[in-house]
This record gives structure tokens, sequence and C-alpha cells, in this order.
């Protein structure tokens, strides 16, 4: 009888590792939560409007992979600590910080500023994530609002 556990839990450890990844793997050491893979477990993704969902879409779509969500939905303690605006599109459900791995920040922000679903757009020096809302551009602009390193 403990022969069998043990295969049973070496089974279940090996068939876990097929259908998970390798830590290895551009995702491995990322959490996932309905359906995004996150930076951290305090990541709060469970705000995300359609409408920033289908601009987030169009990243992983260009480049073949998923993007990992670095902040999300952010209630207004959870604002004031990662020092953002009192009127930050995190706490409306209508902004994300995220990254690609294997694509560089550079090419996010360049695809960013011809991306017609980006309303804003920050770039962060030093941090390895972009800042994508979806605001509405003013009236005729042809690149999102820029702001923060861009």
């Amino acid at each position: 009888m403990i022969r069998l556990i043990v295969v049973l839990c070496c089974a279940s450890l090996l068939s876990g590792c097929f259908f998970f990844g390798d830590s290895s793997s551009l995702y491995g050491g990322y959490g996932q939560r309905a359906g995004m893979y996150l930076a951290s477990s305090d990541v709060d993704n469970s705000c995300i409007s359609p409408r920033l969902r289908s601009a987030l879409n169009t990243f992983e779509q260009h480049y073949g992979r998923k993007i990992v969500l670095n902040s999300g939905y952010r209630d207004p303690i959870r604002n004031i600590i990662a020092g953002g605006k009192e009127s930050s599109y995190h706490m409306r459900c209508m902004a994300a910080d995220f990254f690609i791995p294997g694509v560089s920040k550079q090419e996010l922000i360049a695809y960013a500023k011809r991306n017609g679903a980006v309303g804003g757009l920050g770039c962060y020096p030093g941090h390895n994530y972009i800042h994508v809302d979806v605001r509405d551009r003013p009236r005729g602009a042809r690149q999102p609002v820029l702001f923060s390193g861009c």
C-alpha cells in the first residue's frame, strides 16, 4: 500500500512538471490568477476593465507571449503606498503596469506609442515594466499621453 502511494505521488509530481513547465521557462517564477501571470501575489487583477483587457491582448497577440502584470487594480491605500496619483487610472480598473519576458522595454514602449488602444503610457526609468492605461486621448492625438520618463 505504501509503495502504491509513493508511486502515485511521484507520478503526480512528474505530471505537474509537464503540465506547468519547468522553472527555466519564461514564466516559471510567476503566479497565475484568472488567466494572467502576476509578478507577485499581492498584484490585484480582479478589476480589469474590458477595454484594458483588450488593450493588453493587443500586446500579447503582437509579441506572441503573455504579459506579466506588475500592478493592476489599486485601492486608495495601495495607490498611496505605490506613490500613485490621486486620480490614478489604476483605481478605476483602467491601468496596468506590465512587462513581457523576452521582450525589451524599448520594444514595448515603441509598440505602445503606435497602439491606438493605449491612451496613456508611462515608462518608469530603472524598472523593467511600462504603464498602459485606456484613458481617452486628447482630440487629434496620434500617440498616447506620455509621462514618467517616456
